[in-house]
């Protein structure tokens, strides 16, 4: 991960950007630097992954005053590079990002749709003065905005950077760029151009072809790599395939409650499948309680399932931080709002279906996607999605809803029967769908509940009327995470849209837990 911040003016110091952007130094440890421009100044945190050398340092700049700073990886960058060099132009260093000057001056906006990239950037066009701001389809790679009290846009990595110079801080769109004051769609990645109606052995070839090449292309890095690995369909498929496309063991690592972890033994068994050098994490209650305040701070959020899913991740990615080399982590975000998650097993028809996904996929940039991207660039790592991968994402989106719903007995089944064969053991492979934060150890949240219980009396409804007007706690824990949220991101709550919640008006989904544990058809998801 790498950190950017832009402002468009010149009325805030650039020592005073550096302050709010020192507070995201671990995103990028490696080198920073503040570049002072005619209109505003760029600003850039460091964390080298690709083109280590000093030549790849960042903000990079043109013999006609444009510059650029941005945190993305550009896959397939090296066929890009020759076709640009090829039109005559010159580069200096091998980091991917250094062709981002280049393909603004060849294509100008229409870059950001050729794009097969996870991306944040702002760039500064010499010849005109103006400021562009960009973001990928799905927001893997984290931006946010705000307007300053003379009205210039500022932009950067996390919000905590913008605290106390905008006004309001909202996540920039992905699939969107600015230029000019106006906000443009280059790519709503959620809506489908037309449906797929192939035959389920033809789809799962598909799926099974598109997501080994969405793994591959995210191996390519100057850095040791490392997975995540739950023991859950999802991460376990990207680490089988890794596996399979390296020819060698692969540095896995799962992480898990000390008292009660149920992901572990299925972590386990897929690292004795694969061959991987496997790394088991314990964790405890204290550990989760002592780092509730650092995790919500961290993650600029107040969302239950979030917090929740984000104890254990972010204290593994500490962990991995601390005693390995690993720089690289590949996890398996994306995948449910994709394929289904338990509570959509209820969707009254495939329209239901299809929306939702849509709903989700756009709404990911908030959630699971935010998850990842804090936990693990907090600790000076970067994520890496293949379920996110842009062809991918565009395949399932447009294959038939009506084949996606659970009409077979077992969610995600295009998934599973897509990797039938020797990928992974039968039992790993149609496992139940567990929640990350579940299947860390049922402690983690049954702790966490009882920590708000004992944090407030009977008067906590009271308290929770003062935040009616944006996303109201609803429980004792909504409202402990909501007021840590509020010291630290004061009137900040529209950063995010709401909880994260089944959809309540389907039947069987209006429940008043995000967890999958509360659902009828949970079953054996729990064991």
């Amino acid at each position: 991960m790498c950190a950017i911040m832009g402002y468009t003016r010149k009325d805030i110091s650039a020592e005073k950007l550096m302050e709010g952007f020192s507070k995201v130094k671990s995103r990028g440890p490696d080198d920073s630097r503040v570049l002072e421009l005619p209109e505003g100044t760029l600003l850039f945190h460091r964390l080298a992954i690709m083109g280590l050398q000093p030549e790849g340092m960042q903000p990079f700049t043109a013999a006609d005053g444009s510059a650029v700073v941005c945190n993305g990886e550009l896959y397939g960058f090296r066929k890009l590079k020759r076709e640009m060099e090829a039109k005559g132009h010159v580069f200096h260093s091998g980091s991917d990002c250094e062709l981002l000057l280049p393909l603004w001056r060849e294509y100008g906006t229409d870059m950001f749709a050729k794009l097969d990239a996870e991306f944040a950037l702002v760039l500064y066009d010499g010849p005109t003065g103006s400021f562009v701001a960009a973001r990928d389809p799905i927001g893997i790679r984290p931006l946010y905005y705000g307007y300053s009290a003379s009205g210039g846009i500022l932009f950067a990595s996390e919000p905590k950077s913008l605290l106390g110079l905008a006004v309001e801080i909202m996540p920039f769109p992905p699939g969107y760029y600015y230029k000019d004051g106006k906000f443009e769609c280059f790519c709503d990645i959620a809506k489908a151009d037309g449906v797929c109606y192939d035959d389920v052995d033809a789809i799962c070839a598909n799926i099974h072809e598109k997501l080994i090449l969405a793994v591959e292309k995210r191996l390519d890095a100057d850095v040791p790599v490392g997975f995540l690995l739950s023991g859950g369909l999802d991460s376990s498929l990207v680490c089988a395939i890794a596996a399979r496309l390296l020819g060698r063991p692969i540095e896995t690592f799962a992480v898990g409650m000390s008292t009660d972890a149920i992901d572990l033994k299925y972590a386990r068994q897929v690292a004795e499948h694969i061959g991987s050098n496997h790394h088991e994490i314990y964790i405890t209650e204290q550990d989760v309680l002592d780092a509730l305040e650092e995790v919500i701070y961290t993650l600029g959020t107040y969302d239950i399932t979030t917090i929740r899913a984000s104890m254990g991740m972010y204290l593994m990615c500490k962990a991995i931080h601390e005693t390995t080399d690993v720089r690289v982590l590949l996890t398996g975000e994306v995948s449910d709002e994709l394929f289904g998650y338990k509570y959509t097993d209820f969707a009254p028809s495939p329209e239901e279906f299809q929306r939702e996904s849509e709903k989700r996929i756009r709404e990911l940039h908030m959630y699971d996607v935010l998850r990842a991207d804090r936990c693990i660039s907090a600790n000076s790592l970067e994520a890496r999605v293949p379920f996110g991968d842009l062809e991918f994402v565009r395949y399932v989106m447009s294959v038939d809803p009506a084949k996606k719903m659970n009409v077979y007995g077992k969610g995600k089944y295009l998934l599973r029967q897509a990797f039938v064969g020797n990928y992974l053991p039968e039992s790993i492979l149609q496992r139940e769908k567990a929640a990350f934060s579940d299947a860390v150890g049922h402690s983690l949240v049954d702790d966490l509940k009882a920590y708000a219980e004992r944090s407030y009396g009977e008067d906590w409804q009271e308290k929770a009327e003062r935040y009616r007007y944006h996303a109201q706690p609803f429980t004792k824990e909504s409202l402990l995470y909501r007021e840590i949220f509020e010291k630290y991101y004061p009137g900040q709550a529209g950063m995010v849209t709401d909880f994260w919640m089944p959809n309540r008006s389907w039947e069987g989904c209006d429940v008043d837990d995000p967890s999958a544990r509360v659902l009828s058809n949970y079953g054996a998801s729990g064991q």
